[in-house]
């Protein structure tokens, strides 16, 4: 475990977070430098964070647009009508523009009686007694609301339905870890109540870093993971998140072993599947035939 840890310090000093910032959504969220349009922000870009990545920042830039420059002002002061026809035509897989503009009514609905989203969700955690899940299971039924809508649901999922919710729990980590050039600190919360957000990347990683032997992407992985993560960095067991994440995105660490890539990788003396399954350098000389 410390040769783990000592690893992924490593990669963590040797990520280029400001250009992954860039291709990431986290990015449209420093677009703007007031706390109240981040936090909104942060909401739509997490939300629409799946699928393939061009298409999701698409979207989000649509959405965007249509609330303007000060997205955060028109969210608190505009009702779901209005919202839906600043939305109309809207769509991102299987959401319409009515699904985010109830979504987002809501959120404007807790930001002016909370007097932000971040008070809001702090508040859902006094109640819960520091539990994270619970505390993101009452944002989330805020959020949502009393409603039957599938797609409604799926866009703001329920932690207590045993999925890894990923985009809710990586717009915690946004809003939640210290300001990092990544992340921003803007909720009143310690770091150390954080789950990792589990996508496909950081699940097929910890699984070859051996942090988790889950084959689901579930809620209990997600708990598993930042339980060992959790050895490393008590206050703060989630900072390895980001570096890892766009280690698979980037494809530096590709699905199957790579010669190339896997011996420049950080984590390889680590990497179960690299012992196990690493490609041979060919002995073949050059010209010779093998048959």
């Amino acid at each position: 475990m410390d040769r783990i840890q000592e690893r992924l310090d490593g990669l963590l000093a040797s990520c280029d977070a400001l250009s992954a910032r860039r291709r990431d959504p986290v990015d449209f969220v420093h677009r703007y430098h007031d706390p109240r349009d981040q936090e909104v922000v942060g909401l739509i870009s997490a939300s629409l964070a799946f699928g393939n990545a061009l298409a999701a920042r698409r979207s989000i830039d649509r959405v965007l647009e249509a609330l303007g420059p000060e997205p955060a002002r028109i969210v608190a002061g505009a009702d779901e009508v209005e919202l839906r026809h600043r939305l109309r035509g809207f769509a991102h897989r299987i959401y319409r523009g009515e699904h985010l503009a109830s979504m987002l009514a809501r959120a404007g609905a807790l930001a002016r009686d909370q007097g932000s989203l971040g008070e809001a969700f702090a508040g859902f955690h006094r109640a819960s007694d520091g539990d994270f899940r619970e505390s993101l299971a009452r944002f989330a039924n805020a959020l949502r609301g009393d409603t039957r809508s599938r797609s409604l649901r799926h866009l703001i999922s329920d932690p207590r339905a045993g999925s890894a919710c990923k985009r809710l729990v990586l717009y915690a980590r946004w809003m939640i870890r210290p300001a990092d050039g990544v992340d921003l600190g803007l909720w009143p919360i310690s770091p150390s109540a954080l789950l990792i957000p589990v996508d496909t990347h950081i699940h097929r990683i910890s699984r070859n870093l051996g942090l988790t032997n889950r084959r689901t992407a579930s809620w209990a992985t997600a708990e598993e993971i930042t339980a060992e993560l959790r050895k490393f960095d008590a206050e703060d067991p989630v900072k390895y998140d980001f570096a890892l994440c766009h280690l698979g995105v980037s494809r530096d660490c590709p699905s199957r072993p790579d010669l190339i890539k896997c011996e420049q990788c950080v984590l390889q003396d680590v990497c179960s599947v690299w012992k196990t399954s690493r490609p041979r350098r060919s002995t073949k000389k050059p010209g010779e035939l093998r048959f």
